[in-house]
């Protein structure tokens, strides 16, 4: 699966809640995979889109409220809309 479709989905899941709302990667990788396929293969690619995708300044992945990197240390995470500065 190319970056770029799965970089659209995580950006048309996230655009599609309430504007403080955020999605889990796994709900993602299971809009692409389809009914019962493989997802869990699918997150790694999520995750690595994810973190493209902040570096654009398109999205904010946090853990417990707080910005982590997509990719490293693993764990849960959550995607969202970008940040703005106060």
């Amino acid at each position: 699966m190319k970056v770029a479709d799965i970089s659209a989905a995580i950006e048309s899941l996230v655009d599609a809640r309430a504007e403080d709302a955020t999605v889990c990667p796994s709900e993602v990788a299971r809009a692409l995979a389809g009914i019962d396929g493989p997802w869990r293969e699918l997150m790694p690619a999520v995750r690595t889109a994810a973190a493209e995708l902040v570096k654009k300044g398109r999205l904010s992945v946090t853990r417990q409220g707080k910005e982590v990197d997509a990719v490293a240390g693993g764990g849960p995470i959550r995607l969202a809309r970008p940040r703005r500065p106060r």
